[in-house]
């Protein structure tokens, strides 16, 4: 049967298996679990264990295989492959010979059937596995060849629980010993990236697809048509979301020519040489089309030529320039460029005809976070209480740059565990240290307060472990954010039904102490959304036009991350009434017309909302305050008695209270009092416990220190206490006693 070739999805890349619709499995007359042979272009033949697919790919005619199996076939995807059952027979032993590079002492025969049962082999073919151990050998990738050099009773049989594996070592770094014939033979390398390799990109990487892959495969097509095929497509995005990545995957994946720049390599002092570099590699690319030109960080030699001092890179530009669309032909040749600064790119790269196509590779979501942890820990000994949908929630801004330094940084964790029963004097690790090597809960714990994420690198703080229930009284003020920032992202599909659109902003005012930045805490934590909270006179600087930088920066930053929560907080110390300013600087004002633009400008601001605390509504400016800016007015004023009352449970819930202690009493005597009032009185009274404990100890009593309870009289000293430094006169100055 006939079957288009699909990348393997949400399933383990590397066993050997093919998912195929349930449908297809019938017509073949084979069900889950049999073994089918798999013949692509050139008459490559591969053999795959099938299992049926999920309710999406019914009927379509679909296999899905991963980069390994579609090497061993000679496919790629899209493609069309001959799929027939076959029978093979269990193994009773297999011989595999190890990249010299391993360096474990002891039988991995247990390690390589655990991972091997249930797959078929065949003689001389090369596989890759993701042992446990790679972190243990000198090879830089997550993946090992290993090559298939005898097997019994048949040169293709399934691996069984109690088949014998045995091992041969390498004759040299690149050849390995043939156990049946005695030569050394080469090892070849499987494909160090493949498509299963990135993840959370299935929409990026489906557009560079259809840029390169199609063009490459079936130029016709556009002959047919009467149009060019694309020359070139720029991926820019943050650093660490995957678009060398891309690269490399396209590379591996398509049968063509790859040819690499690397933007300072091809920099020169002397006259002529830098643009005689990039014309060779134009050059080689044509004589090898179909090929790919590579160009890294293509910002380092191709900036704004109006905005560069060097005369360099004016002629780097040009030559680039009419390389990519000059007046010869240059045949199958498709570039790809990567760079983190698509606006520092020369214009003049960025029209059709060159870069035709830009795609942005965005920092990933929640579900993209999943996917990508699961790619980074498949190889792991993973232990069972990791549970990889937690970190994906808890991983706001990280990039999968970021995620794998997260994994790597748990197993370095995992083998620091080891390492002193490693003797590190000896070239080879025991096998028995690898049973031991286990990557815990505690271990992504660590690792996750020693990685920052890149993508909210400058402008990051840590989400408070601050929830609702942290919260005393202020129903209404926690029912609005709710409204503003929760609901349209778990309710969108009721707001675009209704075509409301999301409030752009909320305004939080009153006294001080009242609560409006712990409110802003909890939604920061409870909406699960970015969380970029800036210091109002933060933003400003003594020279022109860095204010207004910053403030465009951070909404950038804002709108690349979303869903972002922006917190500013004293507003009124960045957004003060325009007019009033005494200097000539006005940067105050330029900040104000800046923010205006970022809330309400042509740019629309997508999933992003921004909360703003002042006890100053006064001062700030009215253009800030009306709708489709700040659109909604919270007043978080002064507890009432029953809000007291919840705000001394919520302070007090943690510290052990003699029976004494009415909370009712307390919120009755607290009238007028705020909640940060409330929290210092209770902060006193144990302030007062401890130091009776102490002067216990120092008169010699020998007190228990779990005997320390917070009794009513605490309490009442703790509000004459507080009730003197709030009501004090605290900044006057102190009367000199005259002297003599």
């Amino acid at each position: 049967m006939r079957l288009t070739v699909k990348q393997l999805k949400n399933r383990d890349p590397g066993s050997g298996m093919a998912v195929i619709d349930r449908e297809a499995l019938s017509q073949i007359g084979v069900s889950g679990g049999d073994f089918v042979t798999i013949e692509g272009r050139g008459g490559n033949r591969t053999i795959a264990r099938v299992w049926p697919s999920d309710a999406g790919d019914a009927g379509t005619g679909v296999i899905r295989i991963d980069g390994e199996l579609r090497t061993q076939a000679n496919v790629g995807i899209d493609d069309r492959v001959t799929v027939e059952p076959t029978d093979i027979e269990p193994a009773d032993h297999v011989t595999v010979a190890l990249p010299d590079e391993v360096r474990v002492r002891g039988d991995l025969g247990p390690y390589l059937r655990e991972e091997l049962t249930d797959r078929a082999l065949t003689v001389g073919e090369t596989i890759s596995l993701q042992l446990g151990f790679g972190l243990l050998s000198r090879r830089s990738g997550r993946r090992l060849p290993l090559r298939i050099v005898d097997a019994a009773p048949a040169d293709t049989v399934v691996v069984q629980p109690d088949t014998e594996i045995k091992t041969a070592r390498a004759g040299t770094d690149e050849d390995v010993i043939d156990v049946a014939g005695g030569e050394a033979t080469p090892v070849p390398e499987g494909p160090s990236v493949t498509y299963e390799d990135i993840g959370g990109l299935d929409e990026e990487l489906e557009q560079v697809r259809e840029m390169i892959e199609l063009p490459m495969r079936h130029p016709e097509l556009f002959s047919t048509l009467g149009i060019e095929p694309p020359k070139g497509v720029l991926l820019y995005g943050p650093p660490g979301t995957g678009k060398t990545l891309i690269a490399k995957a396209v590379a591996n994946e398509i049968d063509a020519h790859f040819q690499t720049i690397s933007g300072p390599e091809i920099m020169s002092k002397y006259y002529g040489e830098s643009e005689e570099q990039l014309r060779e590699v134009f050059e080689e690319a044509e004589e090898n089309a179909p090929a790919i030109v590579f160009i890294d960080e293509l910002d380092s030699i191709a900036p704004k030529r109006e905005e560069v001092s060097g005369d360099v890179e004016r002629r780097v530009v040009a030559q680039l320039l009419s390389l990519m669309d000059g007046l010869e032909e240059r045949g199958r040749i498709t570039v790809i460029g990567t760079t983190n600064r698509v606006d520092a790119i020369d214009p003049a790269l960025r029209r059709g005809g060159r870069f035709d196509r830009e795609i942005e590779i965005g920092v990933p979501d929640r579900d993209d976070r999943e996917e990508i942890l699961s790619i980074h820990t498949r190889g792991m000994p993973l232990a069972d209480d990791v549970d990889r949908e937690a970190y994906a929630e808890n991983t706001h801004g990280f990039v999968g740059a970021d995620i794998e330094s997260l994994a790597k940084e748990a197993a370095m964790r995992a083998l620091r565990r080891v390492r002193p029963e490693i003797d590190l004097e000896d070239d080879e690790i025991p096998t028995e240290v690898l049973d031991s090597i286990e990557v815990t809960d505690d271990d992504f714990r660590a690792a996750m307060r020693s990685i920052e994420p890149s993508a909210l690198r400058e402008v990051f703080v840590e989400v408070p472990d601050v929830t609702w229930a942290d919260v005393g009284g202020l129903e209404e003020a926690q029912r609005s954010l709710k409204e503003t920032i929760q609901w349209p992202l778990e309710y969108a599909d009721a707001y675009q039904r209704v075509a409301l659109e999301p409030a752009k902003g909320v305004l939080l005012y009153g006294p001080p102490g009242t609560g409006k930045t712990l409110l802003a805490k909890a939604v920061a934590n409870e909406s699960e959304a970015n969380f970029i909270s800036i210091k109002g006179p933060e933003l400003f600087d003594k020279f022109v036009g860095e204010s207004e930088k910053a403030v465009r920066e951070i909404f950038e930053k804002a709108r690349a991350n979303a869903p972002t929560v922006v917190f500013f907080d004293e507003i009124d110390a960045i957004a003060a009434e325009r007019g009033r300013g005494v200097g000539d600087s006005n940067v105050g004002e330029r900040v104000v017309s800046q923010l205006l633009t970022e809330l309400d400008g042509m740019e629309a601001l997508e999933d992003v909302v921004v909360i703003a605390a002042t006890n100053r509504p006064d001062l700030i400016d009215s253009a800030l305050l009306r709708p489709g800016r700040l659109d909604r007015h919270v007043e978080v004023g002064e507890p009432d008695e029953r809000a007291r009352r919840e705000i001394f449970a919520i302070h007090t819930r943690d510290r052990p209270l003699a029976d004494d202690v009415d909370l009712d009493e307390l919120a009755d005597r607290t009238d007028g009092r705020t909640g940060a009032d409330i929290a210092a009185i209770c902060r006193e009274a144990a302030q007062i416990a401890v130091r009776e404990y102490v002067d216990a100890d120092a008169a010699g009593e020998e007190p228990d220190p779990a005997e320390i309870v917070l009794t009513m009289d605490h309490f009442d000293r703790a509000l004459v206490s507080v009730e003197a430094d709030v009501d004090g006169d605290l900044s006057a100055e102190p009367v000199a006693e005259p002297m003599g």
